[in-house]
């Protein structure tokens, strides 16, 4: 496990940048998102999933504890600059830090749902939340499964990446 928490959050910042849009080039190239799927909403979209896939990562990696919370902080810290240096300050950057709440809230409360027996059904229920936000409400099965899949793919690759050190 990277033993620092700050430097944790980091090194899944840097993980998140790799992958993210080569996981959202396969949810283009699936082609069962609609056809306006290069727009900036739905990337926005994407994004938002994706980051709260890493956090899901860094709380599988070290649990709910003080130490995991500065990584996310870190983790949040080096995103948000990042999404900064491309859009700059204003109201973009206001609204795309806006969603990431909202998002975050929503799947936050669909992984609490169910206690015990909801965890067997989490990855269906956020994709199915991911695919109504990718799709404007216009979602499929299809787009719901595979976006859940990707979603816990990401997920647990950035829990193991954590772990390793890597």
């Amino acid at each position: 496990m990277i033993a620092d928490p700050v430097a944790r959050g980091r090194a899944l910042a840097e993980f998140y940048v790799a992958l993210e849009p080569r996981l959202f080039a396969d949810l283009e190239d699936s082609g069962v998102l609609p056809h306006d799927a290069r727009s900036p909403d739905v990337r926005a979209e994407w994004q938002c999933f994706a980051l709260y896939a890493c956090v899901r990562g860094l709380v599988a990696a070290g649990g709910f504890n003080r130490e995991t919370a500065a990584a996310i902080d870190a983790l949040h810290e080096d995103v948000l600059a990042r999404w900064l240096e491309e859009s700059g300050a204003g109201a973009a950057f206001d609204a795309r830090r806006a969603r990431v709440a909202e998002r975050y809230a929503e799947y936050g409360a669909i992984g609490q749902a169910g206690g015990a027996a909801g965890a067997v059904t989490v990855t269906a229920r956020l994709g199915d939340a991911a695919a109504r936000h990718l799709a404007d409400g216009a979602t499929s099965a299809e787009l719901g499964a595979l976006a859940g899949a990707l979603h816990e793919a990401l997920a647990e690759g950035a829990a193991e990446a954590v772990r390793r050190g890597a």
